[in-house]
């Protein structure tokens, strides 16, 4: 208990500091919160403009797949939120050797990376995500009871926890290749897929989003839990043993990289 609350406290620091040296530019600052709801409202438009032409889809209605689209930007917003620094190692730390400066530290690895950065360029991403579940919420196509909103916490939060996995599992290949940003980005168009029915989609592309990278599991999976009953632990539930498994295999993927991991030279 001692060693969380001296972690959390020197989260806390760290947090502020960094807030600190961002708000010595807040056109920068607002520029990226800017581009972030430019980007979710071109995928808004999207959406009605594919109902305008088609009433639903795959008979899933404008309002749910409203509220999906609302759904997967919580998790994703969260993880981009706090670990987006995670994104530095796949792309430069390693081959660059400023690793190094977390192995020299008496810290948590993964604590220090994280803790390094917060993007607050993602309340962009939570604020539409909370918007449209608030609308859904408002309209009834969602019903709100003290239970539904407990597993919600628990599905946001499992959701937030397989991004980050798959962030971190990506970003440690790097440690055995180098570079890893080009895999880390085509994964994440990748997750753009789950702002949608998986059902819609080919069967290739279902099989991805359901084992090699389980998006599905962050938002489609769990938000049919809210829209139409379906069963618990095949939603909320399978959502949690998913997130509980990836993580344990990326921190695992994770320690291993850092055994292996050489400084740069000359």
């Amino acid at each position: 208990m001692k060693k969380i609350s001296r972690y959390l406290s020197l989260y806390r620091i760290f947090v502020i500091q960094y807030i600190k040296t961002t708000m010595q530019s807040k056109v920068d600052f607002f520029i990226g919160l800017s581009g972030f709801l430019i980007s979710q409202a071109a995928g808004l438009a999207f959406l009605y403009l594919v109902f305008e032409q088609i009433p639903s889809m795959q008979e899933w209605s404008l309002e749910q797949m409203l509220f999906i689209y609302g759904f997967a930007q919580l998790p994703r917003g969260i993880d981009h939120l706090l670990t987006d620094n995670i994104w530095m190692v796949g792309w430069q730390m390693v081959i660059k050797g400023t690793f190094d400066k977390y192995i020299l530290r008496p810290m948590n690895i993964f604590f220090q990376i994280v803790c390094e950065k917060v993007q607050f360029d993602a309340l962009g991403e939570i604020l539409v995500g909370l918007v449209l579940v608030g609308r859904a919420v408002a309209n009834g196509t969602v019903q709100v009871t003290p239970v539904k909103l407990l597993f919600f916490i628990t599905s946001i939060t499992a959701g937030a926890i397989i991004y980050t996995a798959v962030k971190l599992i990506l970003a440690s290949i790097a440690f055995w290749l180098k570079d890893s940003s080009a895999i880390m980005t085509t994964a994440y168009e990748v997750a753009d897929f789950a702002k949608y029915p998986t059902e819609i989609y080919a069967k290739p592309i279902q099989v991805i989003l359901m084992t090699i990278l389980p998006f599905a599991f962050v938002a489609y999976i769990p938000s049919t839990f809210f829209l139409i009953d379906a069963n618990l632990w095949k939603t909320i539930g399978a959502e949690c043993v998913v997130a509980v498994v990836i993580w344990i295999v990326a921190y695992k993927i994770f320690q291993k990289g850092i055994s292996v991991y050489e400084s740069a030279g000359n």
